[in-house]
């Protein structure tokens, strides 16, 4: 049994509460974070069949106060592994140009995604040793923007740049995970489903040599190169 804990963000569904189960297999402490309660419930059970010890904590990851409260009252000792998997997009993929976006819906936007992502990066690393690991989760729509995609691309590629902010000013190892087009309400339903993609993030979480993980985009090749 591990005594290692790994906090998630956007634990309520998607890629988030998929990985959080993937780590469960190993006894992790999984601290559930987002805005439902309900949603994170529905996480925990699955986390707790699955061999894991699922700690709730409702949180909206805009408030870095609310973000601070939850990593104190969970965090036990040390957090091991960060995965801020907290992300909207308020209009299906493709259906909105960057010049037809609301002004409210581009601030919701960078909010969670782009504030948010720096609150819950910067109030974790205080909870973390130096070989801590944050994995900030993108996709290639941050370096090669489709049409319609709205304010969503743009707070990716902002995502990564402060992952790679992160990456150059910290100990801890930040990292950025591509797993390619996942099934999510962020996506309308296409693509991979996200149990298929957990373990990708759960090697880069505990195999991927952190020097070709910290300030870099690793994802499904070099996951299948180092583990085939």
């Amino acid at each position: 049994m591990t005594h290692q804990t790994v906090l998630v963000t956007g634990a309520g569904g998607g890629i988030g509460s998929a990985v959080a189960e993937a780590f469960a297999g190993d006894g992790w402490r999984t601290v559930l974070c987002g805005r439902s309660e309900a949603e994170l419930e529905s996480t925990a059970e699955a986390v707790s069949a699955a061999g894991g010890t699922p700690v709730v904590h409702p949180v909206d990851v805009r408030d870095e106060d609310g973000v601070f409260d939850a990593l104190l009252e969970t965090v036990p000792e040390t957090l091991d592994v960060l995965l801020p998997a907290a992300a909207v997009m308020p209009h299906a993929p493709g259906e909105r140009p960057l010049q037809a976006e609301d002004y409210e819906d581009v601030r919701a936007v960078l909010d969670t995604n782009v504030y948010g992502l720096f609150a819950v990066i910067r109030e974790a690393l205080q909870f973390m040793d130096p070989d801590g690991r944050v994995l900030v989760p993108s996709g290639a729509v941050a370096r090669d923007p489709k049409p319609g995609m709205g304010a969503y691309a743009p707070s990716k590629a902002a995502a990564e740049a402060l992952a790679r902010g992160f990456a150059v000013d910290v100990d801890q190892t930040v990292g950025i995970v591509d797993p390619g087009i996942v099934a999510t309400d962020l996506t309308g339903g296409a693509g991979r489903d996200p149990a298929d993609v957990a373990e990708l993030f759960r090697w880069a979480a505990l195999e991927c040599p952190p020097e070709e993980l910290d300030g870099e985009i690793v994802g499904l090749r070099e996951w299948k190169r180092a583990t085939r």
